[in-house]
């Protein structure tokens, strides 16, 4: 078995297959570099190349002796405009340009827009905004036939290109027929994480939960001006939520899209789920070795801000230098944690506890870590919702999650400070003792005379009774005494 050290670090890199690193051995060469989870892209690519994929990252799980999540991500409902004269047309600055639902091909004037869901919901001086963004008109009249727009900013229109509608709520599900054969193949493939593209209320999360069937874990990226409406709901409703800032960022103004990442991060961050930065974290990297200083500070400000994981996108799918954009991620995520300032800033966002057990021992693992000199806090969790409990405070030392569940320990892949290991389950008190210190040892976590928290529930075995905290000290010859597993 290959040697796998801890991180270091307590943010997670998520990082997108594609082309450019599908291959075994790049893969390998990402996770080393500092890769936890996983993204397979279902907008692109057939089944059969993301089951290679997919069976690629399982094979280096087992290699590495080390859980890693897979993240599918959904397609999704993308509105797009028919098909040309020619293949292209150009939109007169200031000039009218008609969307209908004739199939022919358009020009110049007008083009085909294939969604009859539109027709009739368009008000006057709403947006479209075509080719993420380039190009922007604005309704003049709508009815059940047409849309004529004036044409706020115009230029070249090509075949099929993405229409963006900021300004209502479009009557469509967000799952398709290719996300509903997606998703299932991503089930049946045992996907840890699936994300739901174009959320824009909470219903939309319960066909696709339905559909999942109680396997993996459910992310609603939040890409739309109308999901920010009913963000409260939405993060009732999931499991974990991705601030998609590509799409977010087509439909508001540019400015508008800092504020609302901090606003996302930190009402995820008060539930205690998993919240995922995303997109042209270090763009350039896609043809530069080297990205930008100001791409830097946007991956530093992400882990300043308490993000639980930040997203490669292209940089790792389609990128010339997709080892190295993760190594400087890597870099950026631990320099950041080391600055003394790292700490009083993620816990700037008050999250005080529930008036319940476990959120109270979650807590005061925080308080003791901070009090007295620890190495870790062993959390033992079947579900993994005592290790986000004790995520959600953001404590000073690593968690070392120990769970006899292999679906739980790849859904901690994407969890702030969390170091997953499977093992078999406890059955008392001094068993627990034992065996996390033991794990301890193991993995890195303490050595001699360091101290340890505990953190698990009794009787053992039962979801939601977290009621003990104990602190331990390893002795030195505790690996010797406890070898097997």
């Amino acid at each position: 078995m290959a040697k796998f050290d801890p991180r270091g670090r307590k943010v997670k890199i998520l990082a997108t297959v594609g082309p450019a690193s599908r291959d075994p051995d790049m893969l390998r060469k990402l996770f080393r570099a500092g890769v936890d989870a996983f993204r397979v892209n279902m907008s692109h690519g057939e089944h059969e190349v993301h089951a290679e994929t997919i069976a690629a990252i399982r094979a280096m799980e087992k290699e590495f002796g080390h859980p890693i999540a897979i993240f599918c991500d959904l397609q999704g409902p993308k509105l797009r405009v028919g098909k040309f004269k020619g293949g292209k047309a150009v939109i007169r600055h200031s000039g009218h340009f008609t969307l209908d639902r004739n199939p022919e091909p358009g020009d110049e004037t007008r083009v085909e827009l294939p969604h009859p869901e539109l027709f009739g919901l368009l008000e006057k001086d709403q947006r479209l905004l075509i080719n993420d963004g380039k190009i922007q008109l604005k309704v003049i009249r709508a009815d059940e036939n047409e849309i004529l727009c004036s044409a706020v900013v115009g230029g070249v229109i090509s075949d099929r290109k993405g229409v963006n509608v900021p300004d209502a709520e479009i009557p469509i599900p967000a799952l398709t027929e290719k996300d509903r054969r997606d998703l299932a193949f991503a089930v049946q493939q045992g996907a840890d994480w699936i994300g739901l593209s174009f959320v824009q209320r909470p219903e939309d999360l319960a066909e696709a939960r339905k559909l999942m069937g109680g396997y993996g874990a459910l992310c609603a990226k939040i890409e739309k001006p109308m999901a920010i409406r009913r963000l409260d709901e939405i993060l009732e409703m999931c499991d974990g939520v991705m601030v998609a800032r590509g799409d977010l960022g087509v439909e508001l103004n540019p400015e508008e899209v800092p504020p609302l990442q901090k606003k996302i991060v930190n009402k995820a961050r008060t539930l205690g789920k998993p919240v995922i930065v995303a997109t042209q974290m270090l763009e350039s990297m896609i043809e530069s070795p080297a990205p930008t200083r100001a791409e830097v500070s946007d991956v530093a400000n992400a882990v300043y801000d308490g993000a639980d994981a930040v997203m490669l996108s292209a940089e790792t799918a389609a990128g010339e230098w997709p080892e190295e954009a993760v190594t400087i991620m890597d870099r950026i995520c631990v320099q950041v944690e080391r600055d003394e300032l790292y700490l009083g800033r993620v816990r700037l966002l008050d999250t005080p506890p529930d008036s319940t057990t476990a959120d109270a021992l979650s807590h005061a693992c925080m308080t003791i870590a901070d009090t007295v000199p620890i190495a870790a806090i062993t959390v033992f969790t079947g579900s993994g919702s005592t290790a986000r409990r004790v995520a959600r405070e953001r404590p000073s030392v690593p968690m070392l999650v120990l769970t006899p569940s292999v679906r739980t320990a790849r859904r901690m892949a994407l969890l702030w400070g969390a170091h997953a290991v499977t093992t078999k389950d406890i059955g008392s008190f001094e068993e627990m003792i034992a065996k996390g210190k033991r794990m301890a040892l193991r993995h890195g976590f303490g050595k001699a005379g360091s101290k340890l928290i505990a953190l698990a529930g009794v009787p053992f075995g039962t979801p939601g009774s977290t009621n003990l905290l104990h602190v331990v000290t390893l002795a030195g010859d505790e690996l010797d005494k406890h070898k097997g597993s």
